[in-house]
């Protein structure tokens, strides 16, 4: 009977000896999961809500090819992408960059995948951002921009509360357009004397759009004192200077992502 006393007793100890190694393995786990999710990066998206191409009649918005590059490139490396515009909800997409020839492997991957395709259709209005909840800004492109993000108050403010508190603005093609009046703590323009790019004069004259759209990103962007560059038409380029990073067309989205998450690196 003492024996069997004792092997009970033995039984409990072991038991409450084991339960307390679980608990302290789930606290553990429980630990190096909240730290992980503390060290993810975020960067929040600012898209067009623009959808008229001037009095064309034409619809514009957001180029696919300039959201789904960077959006997986950047996802995929474990980035938390939040999705934001300026009414908020869905995003118009420019219906030129559905075409079969403005296809890219990230675009075809946006075509299939129904769970970004319901995020992008929820954006969150940027009136309801702060800039304190994340590491960075991306700016995809599509003509869209021109008429919105350029003239946004708060977009706007954003991008300068974003600079000022040494985190990256990044925007491709004709995203660049938010630089239009953007200014630094000494009111200066922010490209002032730094390197950038965006779509090119050439290629606004290539897609005929020169007399349509309110201004020309490369002609903006040179008045307010950025050092504009570029290569041939349609050509990947991408700069970062300090804060700033930009690319020229389309094709340089992903370079964009690559510039701004070595740099969150």
């Amino acid at each position: 009977m003492k024996i069997m006393k004792n092997s009970l007793l033995f039984v409990s100890i072991f038991m409450l000896l084991m339960a307390c190694q679980e608990n302290k393995s789930t606290d553990k786990e429980k630990t190096v999961n909240t730290e992980k999710k503390s060290k993810m990066k975020k960067v929040l998206f600012i898209l067009t809500s623009h959808d008229e191409l001037g009095d064309t009649g034409n619809k514009t918005g957001f180029w696919i090819e300039e959201f789904a590059s960077p959006y997986y490139f950047l996802k995929d490396k474990g980035v938390e992408i939040t999705l934001a515009s300026p009414k908020g909800g869905q995003p118009p997409i420019d219906p030129n960059s559905a075409a079969a020839s403005a296809a890219t492997a990230a675009t075809k991957r946006f075509d299939t995948d129904q769970e970004t395709q319901a995020v992008l259709a929820k954006t969150l209005k940027l009136e309801n951002i702060n800039q304190a909840d994340y590491d960075a800004v991306f700016f995809p492109g599509g003509h869209g921009p021109l008429w919105d993000l350029a003239e946004d108050k708060n977009s706007i403010a954003l991008i300068e509360a974003f600079y000022k508190n040494n985190k990256p603005v990044a925007a491709v093609c004709h995203a660049p357009a938010i630089f239009k009046y953007t200014k630094n703590a000494a009111g200066e323009f922010l490209v002032k004397g730094k390197k950038v790019t965006g779509f090119s004069n050439t290629e606004e004259a290539a897609v005929a759009l020169t007399d349509i759209v309110p201004f020309l990103v490369e002609e903006m962007l040179k008045n307010n004192g950025g050092e504009y560059s570029k290569k041939e038409d349609w050509a990947p380029y991408a700069l970062e200077d300090g804060l700033l990073i930009t690319g020229q067309n389309p094709a340089s989205s992903e370079l964009v992502a690559e510039l701004l998450l070595a740099k969150l690196n």
